[in-house]
């Protein structure tokens, strides 16, 4: 996998990543860095799951690391059947040119058992910065 890719698979739920730099909205003479991260969601289980909440884990470069948790993901918390999949896009700005993220989704199984779908570490970075 390339630098700002993951991919974790947990009881069935496969949770893959991929970041990018998105200099239109960045002003890094001000340290202030946006990125994007889009995210693929697939149920490769045989019982239907649904997204709870998220919980991410957020480092930049200077070792400042944020936590944020909420309920589902941009507003909804997406019921998935066997072999369907959810994605979406959200942003994280920085104030460093890396950082990383990493975290987990609290999913529900259809038969009433909970369990967190690991997302796998991902690099937030420039293009250049990582050469």
């Amino acid at each position: 996998m390339k630098t700002g890719e993951s991919k974790a698979i947990t009881k069935g739920v496969c949770v893959s990543v991929k970041s990018f730099f998105v200099p239109e909205r960045s002003d890094p003479e001000k340290n202030f860095y946006f990125f994007a991260y889009q995210i693929i969601i697939q149920n490769l289980s045989e019982i239907e799951v649904q997204l709870i909440s998220r919980h991410w884990i957020i480092s930049d470069a200077n070792g400042r690391v944020e936590q944020v948790r909420g309920e589902g993901v941009i507003g909804e918390q997406p019921v998935l059947s066997p072999g369907e999949a959810f994605s979406y896009t959200s942003a994280c700005p920085l104030s460093t040119p890396v950082g990383s993220m990493m975290g987990s989704y609290q999913m529900e199984s259809a038969d009433g058992a909970y369990f967190d779908a690991q997302v796998a570490a991902f690099t937030l970075a420039l293009p250049q910065a990582l050469n």
